[in-house]
């Protein structure tokens, strides 16, 4: 059995839809998915049976609403309960747009919470900012001893706002007495969640961090930083899996919608060039 894991990444997030196809096309099968934030919304539609073409497609439709309104970072001012009060929290998203849409996906195939999806295990990681701790919405809670962190009745289109609420952009998404924000806090590759299914291989595909050169201005910057913190936070994470794909994005910044094709490219593209070494970590014993 296979298992895959997707990291965030913005709208970069679309290649992982793109090394999907690529293992795909060469008969690779994917056995349990598990995703952080933008990986979490490829894995989910995946898990519930669109193929990749499909999610290449439904990310391009709704990639306003999975970057918060437009890669100008202009933000409405929202309010939001955090610590049981109303706290007005100026120039954030709610994420409600994401939420719905991904609510509707999900309804055409006959779901709608996390619990309910029957075609693949799949894992999705956030962290609770009111405790500090990681929990995880899926559809096959493993066999381990403590089980409280494992969520399956939130609705899909929460799940995925939830994992996908990034820090200073987005409110925190309010479910059952709990602030969830984006898993990339504690676990931006989440192998190990996959590896709990029951799997004997992870894939682990991340985001290379890009260089830094005279040219680069401040959300070049701002990329990299994300970039080395997510890797550095899941860098015993992502050592434990079987294959690591690191994709290289070609400097795309975290809201660069008129990149989306590039993207899904560079992940295709990334499975490809690293086809025979994939194929030997999995047919190794």
């Amino acid at each position: 059995m296979v298992g895959l894991a997707l990291s965030g990444g913005g709208i970069r997030g679309i290649a992982h839809a793109g090394v999907l196809k690529a293992l795909l096309d060469n008969g690779i099968k994917i056995d349990v998915i598990g995703g952080t934030s933008s990986g979490a919304l490829i894995g989910v539609l995946y898990a519930m049976g669109y193929t990749p073409e499909y999610i290449y497609e439904a990310f391009k439709l709704y990639s306003k609403e999975i970057v918060g309104l437009n890669s100008n970072l202009i933000f409405s001012g929202v309010s939001s309960k955090i610590f049981g009060g109303e706290v007005e929290i100026k120039g954030f998203k709610s994420g409600e747009s994401l939420e719905k849409a991904y609510n509707k996906m999900a309804l055409r195939k006959g779901y709608k919470s996390v619990g309910e999806i029957l075609d693949l295990p799949v894992v999705i990681t956030s962290v609770d900012i009111r405790n500090g701790k990681e929990y995880i919405f899926t559809n096959s809670v493993p066999n381990v001893e403590n089980t409280d962190k494992y969520i399956t009745n939130i609705e899909v289109g929460k799940a995925v706002r939830a994992s996908s609420s990034f820090p200073g952009i987005f409110c925190p998404c309010e479910f059952e007495g709990h602030s969830f924000y984006d898993g990339g806090i504690l676990d931006n590759v989440p192998v190990e969640e996959v590896r709990k299914q029951g799997v004997d291989k992870v894939i682990a595909v991340n985001f290379k961090a890009d260089d830094i050169e005279s040219s680069s201005n401040v959300m070049d910057l701002g990329m990299r930083t994300l970039d080395i913190m997510g890797n550095k936070i899941s860098e015993k994470n992502i050592s434990s899996s079987d294959f690591l794909l690191t994709v290289s994005t070609d400097k795309t910044g975290l809201f660069d919608i008129e990149k989306l094709d590039s993207c899904f490219e560079y992940g295709y593209k990334a499975v490809i060039e690293n086809l025979g070494k994939i194929k030997q970590v999995l047919e190794s014993k």
